[in-house]
């Protein structure tokens, strides 16, 4: 009897010492959270706890508001405020928020993603715009920027094409108006006809001839009226002299 007690004394001594370890060590299931000594059951998804649980009653649950959410069982007395796409970061909705499920934002078009975490993109950029004299090299993606290279002498580009043009070169029966540049083609139009010249200078020395003959015409003219005009007044002046002498 007293080798059977030797042997149960440390047997019953560790029964003890668990079942102290275990009065003090809470250990909830995972569909419960705990409050004090108490394990409470979880509220569902799309919920949260209104009041805890006690010996006596379960745990109370009250449905997420509009704009809030909760994506799993919780024992949470507060949702999740739902993530706001904001447009001014280049963002769009692309899955609404639920009452079980958070937002989900993608970017805008034409803009880039530069903060993606997970599905959900937290901030999008625009897309680079290239300017007159350059051309598209790489098109914008969902997650890069476009990249832009400069045309090479002799080529063109608006901006908006994806690989520069060449420079129109004029026919034989045409002639270079405007020259091209990096961001416009040359310009060509009809040759200028070389009979005009010819043509322009009898045409301008006959002009000048006809006025020098009218203005020559019209001189002498004017000359020889005022010489007749002074031979009458002297002749005048003759035939009234005897008349002043027997006066």
């Amino acid at each position: 009897m007293i080798w059977r007690r030797k042997l149960l004394t440390p047997a019953m001594f560790l029964i003890i010492v668990m079942k102290v370890f275990t009065g003090h060590t809470l250990i909830c299931h995972p569909a419960e959270y705990q409050i004090g000594n108490e394990c409470c059951p979880m509220c569902p998804a799309g919920s949260r706890v209104k009041t805890d649980c006690t010996e006596f009653r379960s745990t109370s649950c009250l449905s997420c508001l509009d704009g809030t959410y909760v994506d799993k069982p919780t024992g949470r007395k507060n949702c999740f405020d739902c993530t706001n796409c904001d447009k001014g970061l280049g963002l769009k909705v692309k899955t609404s928020c639920t009452t079980t499920s958070d937002a989900v934002c993608e970017r805008l078009e034409g803009f880039y993603c530069t903060d993606q975490i997970g599905n959900n993109c937290v901030e999008a950029q625009k897309h680079r715009i290239c300017q007159p004299g350059q051309y598209i090299n790489q098109k914008g993606t969902a997650f890069t920027d476009t990249v832009c290279s400069d045309c090479s002498a002799g080529t063109f580009s608006n901006g908006t094409f994806t690989s520069c043009q060449s420079h129109t070169q004029c026919e034989s029966n045409l002639e270079l108006i405007k020259p091209g540049t990096a961001s416009t083609d040359a310009e060509c139009g009809e040759k200028r006809s070389n009979v005009a010249v010819p043509v322009t200078i009898p045409c301008v020395l006959l002009f000048l001839l006809i006025s020098a003959g009218l203005i020559y015409w019209f001189y002498f003219r004017k000359k020889k009226m005022s010489f007749r005009e002074a031979e009458k007044n002297t002749s005048s002046a003759i035939l009234c002299q005897p008349s002043l002498e027997n006066g």
